[in-house]
């Protein structure tokens, strides 16, 4: 995506604010599917992986089947080659153009429950009769290098991801309403009546859990939906915590403070008392990490 001037999503875009916190670093070893063969520690890894470091941010999309996540996650994805989509583990079949390793990683049960025990998924839920999984080293991967990474699962999975990495910026897709989510699953093709009227029927449940996140998108004309997420994106790099997290070295040139003192800050301070720390103080603290189903 080419850079947008900051503008803040419109009224549709709905923000709440949120206390964030910092976390220590981890150094994960990845393998090339993103999955590392390995338990965590005794010490909890996912305990210490709480905020996204060296710049990488967490986005999350959310949405009932048939709300238009995927295409909206994929134009957005065409527009901003910088933002890593990460690729969900999952046990349902292959849907007709779906290729391994692209839109998911399909595995059976088995497989799926082994990742499962040793701890290799960021979050893990059943959807629809299926499981899917996110690979949280693969992602602790990515922020560390100081990309953003986009998580494109179910509310379930959402409410994992955030006990996790607090920063991470929840995005909920909704339809315009239920008889346009109808049209859309109907014209979909791939299922079965139903199987529509399932899904249909969760949809209801899940869009209960769209007050959880810190913005709701209404997707009734798809490129004004697109100009929101994208703005989501902007605003959520221009933060001044991320800006500092981005920036060390300027920020300390220009001898600002990573986090205004006497004040909560995004990642929250590393030092007793509330003093403020520099701001590639600042990023070391703050260093670890941060499909439609």
């Amino acid at each position: 995506m080419t850079r947008r001037a900051a503008v803040p999503p419109s009224r549709r875009a709905l923000a709440r604010p949120a206390l964030r916190r910092a976390s220590q670093s981890v150094k994960p070893q990845v393998t090339e599917d993103g999955l590392a063969g390995r338990s965590r520690d005794e010490g909890g890894l996912a305990r210490r992986s709480g905020e996204s470091g060296a710049g990488g941010q967490v986005f999350v999309v959310a949405a009932p089947s048939g709300a238009g996540k995927s295409s909206l996650v994929n134009a957005l994805l065409k527009q901003d080659a910088s933002i890593r989509l990460s690729v969900s583990f999952t046990t349902r079949a292959p849907r007709p153009g779906e290729t391994h390793g692209r839109e998911y990683h399909f595995v059976s049960r088995e497989e799926f429950d082994a990742c499962k025990a040793r701890g290799e998924f960021l979050e893990a839920a059943e959807v629809h009769g299926n499981w899917y999984g996110t690979s949280r080293l693969w992602i602790e991967q990515q922020l560390k290098n100081g990309s953003d990474v986009l998580l494109e699962i179910d509310w379930q999975g959402a409410e994992q991801v955030r006990r996790l990495f607090p920063r991470a910026v929840g995005i909920f897709i909704l339809p315009p309403s239920m008889e346009t989510l109808r049209a859309r699953l109907d014209q979909r093709g791939q299922d079965a009546p139903g199987v529509i009227e399932r899904r249909l029927r969760a949809a209801r449940g899940e869009m209960e859990h769209a007050p959880e996140f810190d913005y709701v998108i209404v997707n009734e004309r798809f490129e004004q939906a697109l100009d929101e997420l994208a703005a989501i994106v902007t605003s959520t790099r221009l933060r001044f915590a991320s800006q500092a997290s981005r920036s060390p070295e300027l920020f300390d040139r220009l001898g600002i403070p990573a986090f205004a003192p006497g004040l909560p800050s995004e990642a929250g301070s590393a030092q007793e008392g509330g003093a403020p720390a520099s701001a590639a103080a600042a990023a070391t603290a703050g260093k670890t990490a941060g499909k439609s189903r």
